[in-house]
């Protein structure tokens, strides 16, 4: 029996978006039961994977009309919001309301549904946790037509805390339900330097324990790191814009107090995609200007980066001067009891620099996501660090993500599978709880028609 779409606030134009997106479902899974039982994908125009993908015949799904907000409750702190619905999108809802939802991942073309079927993060997680810990319900879409309504105390409970991490293999997030927060106008950013990473990161502990709203950190060198820490405030003697010629990452290293909009600091790493728009010159002031504010943004540094993978313009650059490169995109949740020794690591085999670095709130035993189980009460830092690794010698495929992914298991940490992944099934298995996982399957796609995780997120299918 599919699950009706529940009521947000009773009014008119809630009751009208309540409607039309009983009709978008009614039409999806009709969509769905048309294909027959060939294999599931989604029809898309853009994408914030970073992994290469097998093209393979699949029957795919539409759910880009899914992208509207159904309701805000200001008073209860939620938000109703489809699953393709953008977080610029969702953002611009909610501010004009007063609040935003708990965790705004840092790049405005993130889907909420992607958000939770992978791992959404921001500089509020220390306190909100990863975006699927804000999660109060999700109606999801499975493989063979089904709606059903996900809870944490509900007959799908299962499939609740088995969503995170599922990229789809279980089903499609058509509603969500968020936590919300109140915001202010402005946002005071205190950025506070240290040149010792031991000292860096019990700075970032001690911060987390504070009155701060949010707080991240950068990683320039061994001996320079940056930990910003900021709250909401209703004045703001100025107001800075990093959305066109200044450049927000660079202003850590120059400024040690800043003011920003509650708007312009969401969306603060979005402009020069933290530090990666130096990759197309666009922090060349010249060609800055060529690009206009209108490009500057991570949905046009996508493009440009999957244009050079299809063609391998860099890639061919490199070897031209007889060198050889690795694409190194990774996000990685570390405790931080143990987040000086990745660090060493990091600088020493991998040597991508600056990274971003961002801390979580302890995982709260009752609420276990099974398929990216961090430790009941063990506070982690995610590091991300995104680049290419140039090398004089040529390795075997995926040498330096594999370093990485070898590091972060004795360290008893867990990465993102938005990016390019190498674990063998065993490696995979232990770390993604595959037998929990096949339970799941075999609940919610028994006929097989999304692929399976490890299929997908390893051998890229």
């Amino acid at each position: 029996m599919q699950a009706e779409p529940r009521p947000v606030l009773e009014d008119d134009a809630t009751r009208h978006a309540a409607a039309q997106h009983a009709a978008r479902r009614a039409q999806l899974v009709e969509a769905l039961r048309s294909g027959g039982n060939a294999p599931l994908g989604l029809a898309r125009s853009t994408s914030n994977l970073f992994r290469d993908r097998a093209e393979s015949p699949k029957h795919r799904l539409d759910l880009r009309e899914f992208r509207h907000v159904l309701g805000i409750d200001t008073a209860r702190g939620w938000v109703d919001v489809e699953g393709s619905t953008r977080y610029e999108d969702l953002v611009d809802a909610t501010l004009s309301h007063g609040v935003m939802p708990a965790v705004v991942p840092q790049l405005r073309t993130i889907t909420v549904g992607g958000a939770a079927a992978g791992v959404g993060i921001e500089a509020t997680s220390f306190r909100q946790g990863l975006v699927h810990d804000t999660l109060l319900e999700l109606d999801v879409l499975l493989p063979d037509g089904r709606i059903v309504s996900c809870a944490p105390d509900n007959e799908h409970r299962d499939l609740f805390f088995g969503f995170p991490n599922s990229y789809g293999t279980l089903g499609y997030a058509l509603r969500l339900r968020l936590r919300s927060m109140p915001v202010r106008r402005a946002v005071r950013v205190e950025h506070r330097r240290h040149g010792d990473p031991d000292a860096f990161f019990a700075d970032l502990a001690q911060q987390c324990a504070g009155p701060a709203d949010f707080v991240d950190g950068v990683v320039f060198g061994p001996g320079e790191q940056v930990l910003s820490v900021a709250r909401f405030v209703d004045d703001a003697p100025w107001l800075s814009d990093y959305t066109f010629e200044k450049i927000y990452y660079r202003s850590l290293r120059s400024r040690e107090i800043d003011y920003l909009s509650a708007r312009d600091y969401l969306w603060r790493w979005d402009t020069d995609w933290f530090w990666c728009s130096k990759n197309v010159y666009a922090q060349n002031p010249l060609v800055r200007r060529l690009l206009g504010r209108k490009r500057l943004n991570s949905r046009f540094y996508t493009r440009v980066m999957r244009w050079n993978a299809r063609w391998g313009l860099t890639r061919r650059l490199a070897r031209l001067r007889g060198r050889f490169t690795e694409s190194v995109i990774q996000d990685v949740d570390i405790p931080l009891a143990r987040a000086a020794e990745f660090l060493a690591f990091l600088l020493r085999e991998i040597g991508i620099l600056p990274a971003w670095v961002c801390p979580i709130r302890p995982a709260d035993a009752s609420a276990r996501f099974t398929l990216y189980p961090l430790e009941p009460g063990v506070p982690y830092v995610n590091f991300g660090f995104w680049d290419v690794v140039e090398s004089a010698g040529q390795h075997g495929p995926g040498h330096f993500n594999r370093l990485v992914e070898r590091e972060v298991m004795r360290l008893g940490g867990i990465k993102s599978l938005y990016s390019d992944s190498f674990f063998t099934r065993e490696e995979f298995a232990r770390a993604y709880r595959m037998d929990e996982y096949a339970a799941l399957k075999a609940k919610y796609d028994p006929q097989g028609r999304a692929l399976g995780l490890y299929e997908k997120c390893v051998l890229r299918g």
